[in-house]
């Protein structure tokens, strides 16, 4: 029997983003997932420094964000992105995945829960996107683009 579900959020326009579970049937724990692409404004020499300030930054941002009702004050950040390979005018993929701890029971599927996660992504996207001094960030590799796929059709 399949437990684990996924939810995205929409509305950013430079990331990706949904939440999800591992088991649905006793939710203990939810997972959130951004996905962009980011591409450097300047050359830096010490990228690991901004990087960790990035990060300590998101889980600032989170901590604030969180509704206490829901969540428990704990909860784990992990953001990827290969510092090594970072240029100016070169995309690398980057993702960041937030698991949060529940402090009671709560359907999956409930308004309450999607606004509280939606919260949180919003706050991301507004403090540290939007005004990234160090980055430019874009949903796709190629830019801001989503390809639309047209179906042809065999006669």
């Amino acid at each position: 029997m399949k437990k684990g579900k996924t939810c995205k959020i929409k509305g950013f326009y430079t990331l990706k983003s949904h939440y999800g579970t591992i088991d649905s049937l006793e939710l203990k724990s939810i997972y959130l997932n951004i996905q962009t692409w980011v591409e450097p404004k300047e050359n830096f020499e010490h990228w690991e420094r901004i990087f960790s300030t990035m990060t300590r930054n998101i889980k600032h941002l989170v901590y604030e964000s969180l509704d206490k009702e829901i969540f428990k004050d704990n909860f784990i950040v992990d953001l990827d992105l290969r510092t090594s390979g970072l240029q100016i005018k070169k995309k690398s993929f980057m993702n960041l995945e937030i698991n949060l701890y529940l402090k009671n029971h709560i359907d999956f599927k409930s308004l309450t829960l999607k606004k509280s996660v939606k919260k949180i992504v919003k706050e991301i996207y507004v403090n540290l996107f939007k005004k990234n001094k160090y980055f430019k960030f874009f949903i796709t590799k190629n830019g801001n683009k989503i390809s639309l796929k047209k179906e042809i059709e065999t006669i």
